[in-house]
């Protein structure tokens, strides 16, 4: 007795500074949720919004999926940039032929920027006090 049985979503991780998204897409009814709340409610800033949207909208699936996201760490940009991140390799989980669109327009690249940690003796990562004649 055996049974096929279907992949029921397609998962992939973002990351973005210290943000970690795993992104969850499947074929049920259309809509984001992220932590639980919708993406109007957890991103208010348009901005960041269309960021999270980008890939869905470079690759003509805007709502054809549900996208369910877990992320933590970082800030609201980073978090964003992370869940973009993650969209586009879910996206390409999905159909292979989507990934040379995504890489033209530089969704699947990880961004590797990180804050430069602050050195001993310094007011900031380079900022050096300043010098006083007297």
């Amino acid at each position: 007795m055996t049974t096929k049985t279907a992949k029921k979503y397609f998962e992939a991780i973002g990351r973005r500074k210290s943000s970690i998204a795993r992104v969850r897409l499947s074929k049920e009814k259309p809509g984001i949720i992220i932590n639980n709340k919708t993406l109007e409610e957890y991103f208010p800033l348009i901005s960041h919004q269309n960021k999270i949207l980008t890939p869905l909208k470079e690759t003509n699936n805007e709502n054809k999926f549900n996208i369910s996201v877990k992320v933590v760490g970082g800030g609201l940009t980073g978090q964003a940039e992370a869940i973009r991140l993650g969209i586009s390799r879910a996206l390409v989980l999905i159909d292979e032929k989507l990934k040379s669109t995504l890489r033209a327009k530089g969704l699947l690249t990880r961004d590797s920027r990180v804050v430069e940690r602050k050195k001993f003796g310094l007011k900031k990562a380079r900022r050096a006090p300043q010098w006083q004649k007297r």
